[in-house]
């Protein structure tokens, strides 16, 4: 089986909510039988056992409430999905289906149905599966905690602010592993002299989900070639479009399917290499937020928060575009389109300064953050902080001329509005 598509593999059990509530139905089955084993090796205690007719009753109450739990939980689960498409961003479906307390409700909900409806099996007029009873309602019980589990984390994730903060830990994960290629090498690779001696093209269209960099380093190197990749992972390729260029001196393999099967493919983007992906939902939601539809600036203000978390961490690590990755003999054999610092700014303030031009919170918020940038990111990354200062001047001398509220617009705000002035917060020592 490829790398590529053993990932594409991973990201759809990570995503499907079938698997996990199959494993549990399978394990139902087997664990009745263990259950039947322990009943004919182990005396239960008199207050543990259980006549036919209860034992009956109590199995067929147990399967009709995991029926009816299920469709609750599956009911509360479209409710989710649509509230947080309709409000916050459709791309927030791939984080909300993968939800892993979700998948344990309805595993452990399956499992208990199957376990339950086994051991009705067992029930007879002169043996009763005692400790599967038990073991049954215990089940139920587990089921209900977890189901209240998920219900609260359902209640507070439809807070816009917990979905920020859910997506920008996921993007500082994701850039804290990416972005150490920059981090090690950033230095181009020359490219040898004349054309390509072999141009891989995509068998499908697809975006791009994730590189095998190590397996295409590995093949470049083994062969003595050259690879720059003609696309970054969250393009989106078309079929036949060309993904490697080739080169080097020696005549390249005539077959590129394995080359293909380093690059996986899928209909949509994913997080796991693409920290620029998190970044753009979670503008999703800000725009979104500042829609004349919604017009709720303060959602986006605590958009801004997390984005500003998250352009600190970026802020602080070398991006200079194109990555150079070597073999062990220090080689250059792969060149990756790699984004820049003023790449990954504009991604995540440009669009939300457009829409929030308007809106004295988004313009002071957006200040804040980028006069917090200009201290703290690498000195190379400051012209790039400078320009977008010098763009929100000019969107806020647009959008607020002849306004009374033009310099109010024009100061800078952690908290959009009503924070403590800036003027006003002075050291110890200038105090005295």
């Amino acid at each position: 089986m490829s790398w590529a598509l053993l990932f594409r593999a991973r990201e759809y059990l990570k995503g499907s909510l079938w698997f996990y509530p199959l494993v549990g139905a399978i394990l139902g089955p087997l664990l009745a039988v263990l259950t039947r084993q322990a009943d004919t090796s182990v005396t239960v205690p008199e207050m543990w056992q259980y006549t036919p007719s209860t034992a009956s009753t109590v199995l067929t109450t147990i399967v009709g409430a995991t029926v009816g739990l299920t469709g609750f939980v599956v009911t509360v689960t479209v409710l989710a999905i649509q509230m947080a498409t309709g409000t916050f961003s459709a791309r927030y479906m791939r984080i909300w289906y993968r939800d892993r307390l979700l998948k344990a409700v309805l595993a452990v909900l399956a499992g208990a149905l199957t376990f339950s409806f086994s051991l009705l099996r067992q029930v007879g007029s002169k043996q009763v599966p005692n400790i599967g009873v038990s073991v049954a309602g215990g089940l139920l019980v587990l089921s209900l905690v977890l189901f209240l589990l998920f219900f609260d984390r359902f209640i507070h994730r439809l807070r816009p602010v917990a979905v920020a903060d859910l997506v920008g830990q996921m993007a500082l994960r994701v850039i804290t592993t990416v972005t150490q290629a920059a981090q090690t090498d950033t230095s181009s690779a020359e490219i040898a002299a004349g054309a390509p001696v072999l141009m891989v093209t995509s068998g499908h269209a697809g975006s791009i989900q994730a590189i095998n960099v190590r397996g295409l380093v590995t093949w470049a190197s083994h062969h003595n070639h050259l690879l720059a990749m003609q696309a970054a992972v969250g393009d989106f390729v078309t079929t036949g479009q060309h993904l490697i260029a080739v080169f080097g001196d020696g005549a390249a393999p005539a077959k590129t399917r394995r080359l293909q099967a380093m690059i996986a493919l899928g209909a949509e983007r994913t997080v796991e290499q693409d920290p620029a992906f998190a970044i753009r939902i979670m503008a999703d939601i800000a725009v979104k937020a500042l829609s004349a539809a919604i017009n709720d600036p303060t959602t986006a203000v605590q958009a801004l928060d997390h984005l500003g978390n998250v352009l600190r961490l970026l802020g602080a690590t070398p991006l200079h575009g194109p990555l150079t990755f070597r073999d062990r003999e220090g080689t250059p054999r792969l060149l990756m389109p790699g984004r820049t610092w003023t790449d990954y700014l504009t991604l995540a303030l440009t669009e939300i300064r457009e829409y929030g031009c308007s809106s004295i919170q988004v313009m002071r918020r957006l200040r804040a953050i980028l006069e917090d940038l200009q201290e703290s990111v690498r000195p190379e990354h400051r012209p790039a902080v400078d320009a977008e200062i010098a763009k929100l001047d000019a969107t806020v001398a647009t959008g607020f001329a002849g306004s009374v509220d033009k310099d109010q617009a024009r100061a800078r705000d952690r908290q959009g509005i009503g924070g403590p002035a800036a003027s006003e917060i002075s050291s110890p020592a200038a105090s005295k």
